[in-house]
């Protein structure tokens, strides 16, 4: 069985500690086996390979997450990029389509869509395991896994069984399902034996790529990776779960968990302060997660979720904060925090006079024994300034040392890179007419290459 994890989502749910390029799943602020801090991909990953899993995984994700996820999980993680977001239908289309023309998966390989972030223990991923044998005993188009509902919540969507079938443990028939439906609903719901859909379906490969030859879309890697603009943008649930005529569901009754929002995440940090600042005695359930170099104190007040970033600060009670999406979904500003598979960078200004000149200044840290990729910029000078570790740049394919204190001084259009020999910090200053991330041109990655250009 061959495993695929979505990873999408616009990063505004739990804004401001998450954005556009650092979404939910990336937060480190769950506690690991060894008391330190990880994020809901890390964790999840970490379940996956207990359970003999992630060998067998690929995670689908867009441009923006790429980094993030080799910087949290590793290099080696199988990663199926999409071109531009769309929905979870395209994007498992593509993944089929990667799985069958790129990795040359047997048409009769049952694989498993699941999310990259659920908040489960180890046995939801032995369940996992169970889909296999499913969908090859019931000849199902697609077999579900269905968590038995521990409250009448009105936050996620149903699985009905048949009635002949319902409340079994053993795998049932599908009868419908029900969108997130009132409190009354949900209670009427569950004495039907109904189950919280938690995302995670199976089906044989076959059944996807039938699918795509019928609807007239590629096959083939490559050319999927052309056509995706034509794929509708469309879920799953509506575009293939629905038209389904087959479909069995696995009951799951462990703990699940959907950390989508700032009151259910602060559930399961164990910390109720992290970062620099102070929360009084009287101040009960009270979570401040600052990565801010200014400390913050909370005096007098309960119930409350204190959340400060380069971002933003956001200060909400925590029965209110579900509804943060809705209160800065109009704001439109670049993400000031990201995690790349080389390190991180914060940005510390950015400026844009009248002219139409922009300043930008970043503070970076690479990571010992990484490097940028070798680049150019179009619309930008750059001038670095490290502060602390020791490197080599590259400058026009002259090599040189780098140590605190020195400057170098990168012109609009020149080739360039740098490595850390040991944790490398630096501050960039960027000029230019317009400072984005897309103004770069990668020529190549790896650092053996970089020097070998320069030879």
């Amino acid at each position: 069985m061959k495993l695929v994890l979505l990873s999408g989502g616009s990063g505004k749910r739990l804004w401001p500690l998450s954005n556009d390029a650092r979404s939910k799943q990336f937060l480190k602020v769950l506690q690991n086996d060894e008391g330190g801090m990880e994020s809901m991909v890390q964790r999840v990953w970490r379940q996956m390979r207990r359970a003999g899993l992630a060998r067998h995984a690929s995670i689908a994700t867009g441009r923006g997450q790429v980094d993030m996820i080799q910087s949290q999980i590793g290099p080696e993680v199988s990663v199926i990029v999409e071109p531009e977001r769309r929905d979870t239908f395209p994007a498992i289309a593509l993944a089929a389509v990667y799985l069958y023309s790129i990795q040359d998966v047997a048409l009769n390989e049952v694989v498993a869509i699941l999310p990259v972030d659920p908040y489960v223990e180890d046995s939801f991923f032995d369940k996992i395991k169970e889909l296999e044998g499913a969908v090859a005993a019931t000849g199902a188009d697609l077999a579900l896994m269905g968590v038995q509902p521990t409250y009448p919540s009105e936050k996620y969507g149903y699985v009905v069984p048949e009635a002949d079938c319902a409340g079994s443990s053993e795998v049932m028939m599908v009868s419908r399902f029900a969108e997130k439906p009132s409190r009354e609903k949900a209670e009427a719901l569950i004495a039907e034996k109904a189950l919280w859909n938690c995302g995670v379906f199976a089906f044989k490969l076959n059944y996807m790529i039938n699918l795509l030859v019928e609807l007239g879309l590629p096959i083939h890697y490559e050319e999927m990776l052309r056509q995706y603009h034509r794929l509708p943008k469309i879920s799953f649930d509506y575009a293939v779960v629905e038209k389904a005529e087959h479909i069995v569901v696995l009951p799951y009754a462990g703990e699940w968990k959907d950390l989508g929002t700032w009151n259910t995440l602060t559930e399961e940090i164990k910390a109720p302060l992290i970062g620099s600042g102070t929360i009084c005695g009287d101040s009960q359930n009270v979570h401040m997660i600052n990565e801010l170099d200014i400390p913050i104190a909370v005096l007098g007040v309960s119930n409350l979720i204190v959340s400060a970033s380069p971002d933003g600060i956001l200060v909400a009670d925590k029965n209110a904060s579900p509804k943060v999406k809705d209160l800065i979904g109009h704001l439109e500003q670049r993400p000031m925090y990201e995690e790349r598979r080389w390190g991180s960078y914060r940005v510390l200004d950015f400026k844009k006079f009248p002219e139409g000149r922009e300043v930008l200044t970043k503070r970076i840290c690479i990571s010992a024994g990484k490097n940028l990729s070798y680049q150019t910029h179009a619309k930008r000078s750059e001038v670095w300034t490290v502060i602390a570790g020791s490197g080599q740049f590259v400058l026009e394919g002259r090599i040189g040392a780098l140590q605190a204190g020195d400057v170098v001084k990168i012109p609009v259009g020149a080739k360039h890179s740098i490595r850390a020999l040991t944790e490398l910090e630096i501050i960039e200053v960027q000029t230019g007419s317009e400072l984005v991330e897309d103004d770069i041109e990668r020529l190549t990655m790896s650092w053996e290459e970089i020097v070998s250009l320069c030879k």
